[in-house]
Protein backbone atom coordinates (compact mmCIF):
# COMPACT_ATOMS: atom_id res chain seq x y z
CA UNK A 1 0.00 0.00 0.00
CA UNK A 2 2.65 1.89 0.81
CA UNK A 3 4.22 1.98 -3.22
CA UNK A 4 0.88 1.81 -4.81
CA UNK A 5 1.11 5.67 -6.43
CA UNK A 6 -2.68 5.81 -6.57
CA UNK A 7 -3.27 5.28 -3.53
CA UNK A 8 -2.18 8.95 -2.62
CA UNK A 9 -5.75 10.11 -4.92
CA UNK A 10 -8.68 8.04 -3.40
CA UNK A 11 -11.09 9.73 -1.46
CA UNK A 12 -12.14 8.55 2.06
CA UNK A 13 -15.11 9.78 4.40
CA UNK A 14 -13.65 12.02 7.46
CA UNK A 15 -17.04 12.21 9.23
CA UNK A 16 -20.50 10.78 8.04
CA UNK A 17 -22.06 9.94 6.14
CA UNK A 18 -24.98 11.17 6.73
CA UNK A 19 -28.63 11.09 5.74
CA UNK A 20 -29.67 14.53 4.76
CA UNK A 21 -33.16 14.62 2.69
CA UNK A 22 -32.81 11.45 1.21
CA UNK A 23 -29.16 11.94 0.14
CA UNK A 24 -25.62 10.68 1.52
CA UNK A 25 -23.69 13.58 2.26
CA UNK A 26 -19.73 13.00 4.18
CA UNK A 27 -16.82 14.77 4.97
CA UNK A 28 -14.23 13.82 2.90
CA UNK A 29 -10.47 14.47 2.74
CA UNK A 30 -11.10 16.19 -0.63
CA UNK A 31 -13.52 18.44 1.32
CA UNK A 32 -11.10 19.29 4.11
CA UNK A 33 -8.05 20.43 1.88
CA UNK A 34 -10.11 22.72 0.24
CA UNK A 35 -10.91 24.12 3.40
CA UNK A 36 -7.78 24.03 4.04
CA UNK A 37 -6.57 25.76 0.81
CA UNK A 38 -8.77 28.32 1.51
CA UNK A 39 -8.07 28.85 5.24
CA UNK A 40 -4.14 28.77 3.77
CA UNK A 41 -4.45 31.45 0.89
CA UNK A 42 -6.99 33.90 3.79
CA UNK A 43 -4.04 33.46 6.08
CA UNK A 44 -1.35 34.35 4.04
CA UNK A 45 -3.12 37.08 2.66
CA UNK A 46 -4.50 38.70 5.70
CA UNK A 47 -0.66 38.72 7.35
CA UNK A 48 1.08 40.01 3.85
CA UNK A 49 -1.39 43.14 4.37
CA UNK A 50 -1.44 43.35 8.09
CA UNK A 51 2.05 45.62 8.43
CA UNK A 52 1.98 47.31 5.36
CA UNK A 53 5.05 49.68 4.91
CA UNK A 54 6.79 51.76 2.53
CA UNK A 55 10.05 49.05 2.91
CA UNK A 56 7.94 45.47 2.77
CA UNK A 57 9.09 42.55 4.88
CA UNK A 58 8.77 39.15 3.29
CA UNK A 59 5.24 38.50 3.62
CA UNK A 60 4.25 42.09 2.43
CA UNK A 61 6.70 41.66 -0.61
CA UNK A 62 5.09 37.89 -1.18
CA UNK A 63 1.65 39.31 -1.10
CA UNK A 64 2.72 41.95 -3.68
CA UNK A 65 4.26 39.99 -6.15
CA UNK A 66 1.07 37.86 -6.11
CA UNK A 67 -0.93 40.66 -6.18
CA UNK A 68 1.02 42.16 -9.27
CA UNK A 69 1.41 39.12 -11.33
CA UNK A 70 -2.24 38.67 -11.81
CA UNK A 71 -3.05 42.03 -11.45
CA UNK A 72 -0.68 42.09 -14.71
CA UNK A 73 -2.42 39.25 -16.44
CA UNK A 74 -5.70 40.90 -16.03
CA UNK A 75 -4.38 44.08 -17.53
CA UNK A 76 -2.51 43.05 -20.07
CA UNK A 77 -5.51 40.35 -21.39
CA UNK A 78 -8.63 42.33 -20.82
CA UNK A 79 -7.66 46.13 -20.84
CA UNK A 80 -9.62 48.68 -18.73
CA UNK A 81 -12.77 46.23 -18.17
CA UNK A 82 -10.62 43.59 -16.58
CA UNK A 83 -10.98 45.68 -13.52
CA UNK A 84 -14.19 44.26 -12.30
CA UNK A 85 -13.39 40.54 -13.02
CA UNK A 86 -9.74 41.11 -11.24
CA UNK A 87 -11.31 39.20 -7.70
CA UNK A 88 -12.76 36.21 -10.13
CA UNK A 89 -9.32 35.73 -11.38
CA UNK A 90 -7.45 36.32 -8.64
CA UNK A 91 -8.95 33.57 -6.47
CA UNK A 92 -9.42 31.11 -9.02
CA UNK A 93 -5.25 31.64 -9.52
CA UNK A 94 -5.11 31.88 -5.94
CA UNK A 95 -7.01 28.81 -5.38
CA UNK A 96 -4.74 26.90 -8.19
CA UNK A 97 -2.06 27.49 -7.36
CA UNK A 98 -2.46 26.98 -3.40
CA UNK A 99 -3.93 23.10 -4.03
CA UNK A 100 -1.01 22.64 -5.97
CA UNK A 101 1.15 23.36 -3.36
CA UNK A 102 -0.02 21.51 -0.91
CA UNK A 103 -0.25 17.97 -2.86
CA UNK A 104 3.89 18.37 -2.68
CA UNK A 105 4.10 17.55 1.04
CA UNK A 106 3.87 14.41 2.12
CA UNK A 107 0.61 12.57 3.35
CA UNK A 108 -0.79 16.04 1.68
CA UNK A 109 -4.47 15.95 -0.57
CA UNK A 110 -3.67 16.87 -4.18
CA UNK A 111 -7.39 18.61 -4.40
CA UNK A 112 -6.56 19.29 -8.34
CA UNK A 113 -5.47 15.78 -9.25
CA UNK A 114 -9.41 15.01 -9.23
CA UNK A 115 -10.96 16.01 -12.44
CA UNK A 116 -14.44 16.63 -11.36
CA UNK A 117 -12.68 19.46 -8.93
CA UNK A 118 -10.94 20.63 -12.33
CA UNK A 119 -13.94 20.17 -14.06
CA UNK A 120 -16.05 22.17 -12.62
CA UNK A 121 -14.29 24.97 -12.56
CA UNK A 122 -13.75 25.27 -16.04
CA UNK A 123 -17.40 24.59 -16.39
CA UNK A 124 -18.14 27.91 -14.13
CA UNK A 125 -15.53 29.95 -16.20
CA UNK A 126 -17.08 28.72 -19.58
CA UNK A 127 -20.77 29.29 -18.30
CA UNK A 128 -19.53 33.05 -16.76
CA UNK A 129 -18.17 33.93 -20.28
CA UNK A 130 -21.48 32.66 -22.03
CA UNK A 131 -23.68 34.98 -19.05
CA UNK A 132 -21.47 37.87 -19.45
CA UNK A 133 -21.10 37.69 -23.20
CA UNK A 134 -25.08 37.77 -23.27
CA UNK A 135 -26.02 39.97 -21.11
CA UNK A 136 -23.25 42.88 -22.34
CA UNK A 137 -24.20 42.25 -25.93
CA UNK A 138 -27.25 40.11 -26.41
CA UNK A 139 -27.91 37.80 -28.97
CA UNK A 140 -24.94 40.03 -30.99
CA UNK A 141 -22.18 38.02 -28.71
CA UNK A 142 -23.44 34.85 -31.27
CA UNK A 143 -21.37 37.00 -33.30
CA UNK A 144 -18.48 34.79 -31.62
CA UNK A 145 -19.07 31.52 -34.17
CA UNK A 146 -19.22 33.36 -37.14
CA UNK A 147 -16.20 34.98 -38.01
CA UNK A 148 -15.74 38.08 -39.78
CA UNK A 149 -14.51 37.71 -43.85
CA UNK A 150 -15.33 33.98 -43.93
CA UNK A 151 -17.06 33.24 -47.48
CA UNK A 152 -20.84 32.28 -47.47
CA UNK A 153 -20.19 29.13 -48.90
CA UNK A 154 -18.17 27.61 -46.27
CA UNK A 155 -19.61 29.47 -43.40
CA UNK A 156 -21.78 27.10 -41.99
CA UNK A 157 -18.62 24.49 -41.49
CA UNK A 158 -16.38 27.49 -40.06
CA UNK A 159 -19.15 28.23 -37.59
CA UNK A 160 -19.49 24.80 -36.70
CA UNK A 161 -15.97 24.49 -36.02
CA UNK A 162 -16.07 27.54 -33.97
CA UNK A 163 -18.87 26.21 -31.62
CA UNK A 164 -17.44 22.73 -31.08
CA UNK A 165 -14.30 24.26 -30.22
CA UNK A 166 -15.99 26.56 -27.45
CA UNK A 167 -17.68 23.31 -26.19
CA UNK A 168 -14.49 22.06 -25.85
CA UNK A 169 -13.67 24.70 -23.44
CA UNK A 170 -14.08 23.20 -19.87
CA UNK A 171 -12.75 19.55 -21.37
CA UNK A 172 -9.60 20.98 -22.37
CA UNK A 173 -9.31 23.75 -19.45
CA UNK A 174 -10.20 20.90 -16.90
CA UNK A 175 -8.50 17.67 -18.08
CA UNK A 176 -5.22 20.06 -18.81
CA UNK A 177 -4.86 21.19 -15.35
CA UNK A 178 -5.97 17.73 -14.01
CA UNK A 179 -3.88 15.34 -16.41
CA UNK A 180 -0.64 17.30 -15.27
CA UNK A 181 -0.99 17.22 -11.48
CA UNK A 182 -2.35 13.25 -11.97
CA UNK A 183 0.50 12.00 -13.99
CA UNK A 184 3.15 14.03 -11.93
CA UNK A 185 2.34 12.88 -8.40
CA UNK A 186 2.21 9.10 -9.77
CA UNK A 187 5.51 9.58 -12.07
CA UNK A 188 6.73 11.33 -8.50
CA UNK A 189 5.50 8.69 -6.05
CA UNK A 190 7.00 5.41 -8.28
CA UNK A 191 10.58 7.19 -8.36
CA UNK A 192 10.05 7.27 -4.42
CA UNK A 193 8.92 3.66 -4.54
CA UNK A 194 12.22 2.50 -6.43
CA UNK A 195 14.09 4.53 -3.61
CA UNK A 196 12.42 2.45 -1.08
CA UNK A 197 12.74 -0.71 -2.64
CA UNK A 198 16.17 -0.33 -3.50
CA UNK A 199 16.84 0.95 0.10
CA UNK A 200 16.02 -2.38 2.10
CA UNK A 201 17.94 -4.29 -0.42
CA UNK A 202 20.98 -3.42 1.25
CA UNK A 203 24.62 -2.37 0.11
CA UNK A 204 24.18 -2.81 -3.56
CA UNK A 205 20.23 -1.83 -3.17
CA UNK A 206 21.62 1.51 -1.56
CA UNK A 207 24.26 2.40 -4.55
CA UNK A 208 21.24 1.46 -6.85
CA UNK A 209 18.82 3.62 -5.38
CA UNK A 210 21.00 6.82 -6.30
CA UNK A 211 19.89 7.30 -9.40
CA UNK A 212 16.40 7.02 -8.48
CA UNK A 213 16.79 9.28 -5.58
CA UNK A 214 18.54 11.56 -7.95
CA UNK A 215 15.29 11.55 -10.53
CA UNK A 216 12.69 12.29 -7.44
CA UNK A 217 14.57 15.26 -6.29
CA UNK A 218 14.91 16.55 -9.95
CA UNK A 219 10.76 15.85 -10.16
CA UNK A 220 9.92 17.41 -7.28
CA UNK A 221 11.58 20.65 -8.69
CA UNK A 222 9.84 20.27 -11.93
CA UNK A 223 6.75 19.17 -9.96
CA UNK A 224 6.69 22.64 -8.11
CA UNK A 225 7.24 24.58 -11.17
CA UNK A 226 4.45 22.94 -13.13
CA UNK A 227 2.20 23.52 -9.78
CA UNK A 228 2.73 27.38 -10.26
CA UNK A 229 2.83 27.11 -14.35
CA UNK A 230 -0.45 25.18 -14.49
CA UNK A 231 -2.33 28.16 -12.14
CA UNK A 232 -0.62 30.65 -14.15
CA UNK A 233 -2.38 28.62 -17.51
CA UNK A 234 -5.61 28.36 -15.83
CA UNK A 235 -5.85 31.76 -14.71
CA UNK A 236 -4.55 33.87 -18.24
CA UNK A 237 -7.18 31.23 -19.90
CA UNK A 238 -9.95 32.51 -18.01
CA UNK A 239 -9.16 35.98 -18.90
CA UNK A 240 -8.71 34.89 -22.66
CA UNK A 241 -12.22 33.59 -22.51
CA UNK A 242 -13.53 36.54 -20.68
CA UNK A 243 -12.38 39.02 -23.36
CA UNK A 244 -14.16 36.54 -25.93
CA UNK A 245 -17.19 37.26 -23.87
CA UNK A 246 -16.71 41.26 -23.93
CA UNK A 247 -15.08 41.18 -27.32
CA UNK A 248 -17.10 38.55 -29.98
CA UNK A 249 -16.08 40.09 -32.92
CA UNK A 250 -13.13 38.36 -34.72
Amino acid sequence: MANDPIHQFRIHDIAGPWNILGHEISFTNSALFMGITVATITGVLLLAARKRSLVPGRLQSVGEMWYGLVHNMVDNVLGKEGAKFFPLVFSLFSFVLVANLLGMFPYFFTVTSHVIVTASLALFVVLLVVVVGIVKHGLGWFKLFVPHGVPLAILPFISLIEIISFLSRPISLGLRLFGNMLAGHIVLKVFAGFVVSLLALGGVGILGSLAPMAMAVALTALEFLVAGLQAFVFAILTCVYLNDALHPSH
